[in-house]
């Protein structure tokens, strides 16, 4: 039996390195931060790396202020999460024999150009379902195939981020599905890393280390990793992974109800008992990752979005110093749909059709800042019932509610139009810490506090508005 139902999750994320303490109804008890940052490549200082050593420091540092706070003897389990694609390659001693390139780094866009030199794109789509990054990992393995064939002859496995963690916190070298799913070199039929995909690419296949569902125990804090962190030793860690599928569990969501993660960026993804890996897809921009529980797909798009906001902030509401949002939003309320006649195209997320940048249209002498400011969110909202349909279809799946989290969930306007624009209910969730919630359900069923991480989940206390769709103009 557990000994408490805390769960440490280690959370490194592109600006920040976090520990958090968490129990199992969701309550935070303890945190602390660290910034993080890229470093030039030493030997390319063009190119752009995570220092890993660095990055552990930070973990460690911020472990032992959290550690001090909580009570030990109630840490069931750690588990670490980080964002996709990123890991390096290790000799058989547990060496890193090259630093882990970011997925800033700008030394594998023409790979990713080129990729048909090594398979044809469409098939590769088809059988990954992830969309064409540059930053994807099977880009820097094909780096190190061609740029640094000796480091791959030296090594023994290639671990991805939070692995790399991991194998610090208990010595066992173990990847996850999750992050093996944000690759480009999977099968999303069988769940696992595709063969033929990595011998095309000429990567020795026996270095990919298989990965492991969600939830299961990879070691124990060791004596080493215990001093450095504060952590007891033998404490229990669980694989997790990819914080955005972590995210969309912890959001409460169930199969078939699209989850947005609105931000700088907008991420609607949803989990679904199928999928389409087509053309189609491919051109409406859909990737497909492997979901935390076997089964399940999560099918998402992205498109810029408070980064739209955020630019009209700046440009157009400059003077206005304090609560210049709600100013914003309380003069857009004024104006009627349609905008009078002002319409926003944002350039979206569209580097992988080479669209050029938006337009406003419509402009006449008489045209305000208000009416530009809601045209942006009106467009907004007819993009995301654009994505809300291109999931549908390639889940084969018919939305009954979207569930909202993050700061442009914070927006009134914005989420009535939302609602308008889908024609179905949006629900706000307040929870801000989604994917280090997500990450100690798991962690929790793995330590024997629940039977599953759903029944886990079934302890947290959502607390949920709903927006419910204008009727007038649902259909827009």
């Amino acid at each position: 039996m557990p000994k408490g139902d805390t769960v440490i999750v280690f959370d490194c994320g592109a600006t920040n390195v976090r520990v958090i303490a968490i129990d199992s109804k969701g309550e935070i008890l303890a945190s602390e931060s660290f910034p993080n940052n890229t470093w030039p490549d030493p030997d390319y200082p063009q190119y752009r790396i995570w220092d890993i050593k660095e990055i552990w420091g930070k973990m460690c540092g911020a472990s032992q202020k959290v550690v001090s706070q909580i009570n030990v003897n109630r840490i069931a389990g750690v588990t670490v999460t980080t964002f996709g694609v990123d890991g390096t390659l290790f000799d058989k001693s547990g060496k890193m024999l090259y630093p882990v390139i970011s997925w800033q780094c700008e030394r594998t866009k023409s790979i990713m150009e080129n990729i048909d030199k090594y398979l044809p794109l469409n098939e590769l789509y088809c059988e990954s379902g992830v969309l064409p990054f540059s930053f994807n990992t099977i880009n820097k393995l094909i780096w190190f195939v061609e740029q640094k064939p000796e480091i791959v002859e030296k090594s023994s496995s290639f671990l991805f981020m939070p692995s790399i963690f991991s194998f610090l916190l208990t010595g066992e070298m173990i990847n996850d599905t999750t992050m093996a799913g944000t690759s480009m070199l999977t099968n999303l039929q069988t769940r696992g890393f595709s063969e033929d995909i990595i011998n095309k690419i000429k990567f020795p296949f026996e270095k990919i280390v298989s990965p492991v569902e969600a939830g299961t125990v990879t070691g124990k804090i060791n004596s080493k990793a215990s001093a450095e962190t504060g952590l007891p030793k033998g404490t229990p860690v669980v694989a997790t992974g990819h914080d955005t599928q972590f995210a969309i569990f912890g959001s409460g969501a169930e199969k078939k109800q699209p989850v947005l993660s609105s931000g700088t960026w907008e991420i609607l993804m949803v989990r679904s008992e199928a999928f389409r890996s087509g053309k189609e897809q491919l051109d409406l921009g859909i990737t497909t990752e492997l979901d935390s529980r076997p089964g399940l797909y999560n099918i998402g798009n992205q498109w810029i979005a408070s980064g739209i906001l955020e630019w009209a902030r700046r440009n157009l509401y400059s003077e206005i110093k304090d609560g210049v949002y709600d100013y914003m939003v309380s003069g857009a309320e004024k104006i009627p749909s349609g905008c009078n006649g002002v319409k926003v195209i944002p350039k979206f997320y569209e580097e992988l059709k080479g669209i050029p940048g938006g337009q406003i249209l419509g402009l006449t002498m008489e045209s305000t800042r208000d009416e530009i400011f809601r045209a942006i969110l009106e467009s907004l909202s007819a993009r995301l019932a654009e994505g809300k349909r291109a999931l549908e279809n390639a889940g084969g799946f018919k939305t009954e509610s979207i569930l909202c989290v993050g700061g442009g969930s914070k927006n009134r306007l914005w989420n009535q139009l939302r609602a308008d624009y889908t024609g179905v209910p949006l629900k706000i969730i307040d929870q801000k810490e989604t994917t280090v919630l997500g990450a100690s359900l798991f962690v929790q069923a793995a330590c024997g506090n629940a039977e599953s991480p759903e029944e886990a989940r079934s302890a947290i206390n959502y607390r949920t508005e709903i927006i419910e769709p204008n009727q007038e103009i649902s259909a827009i």
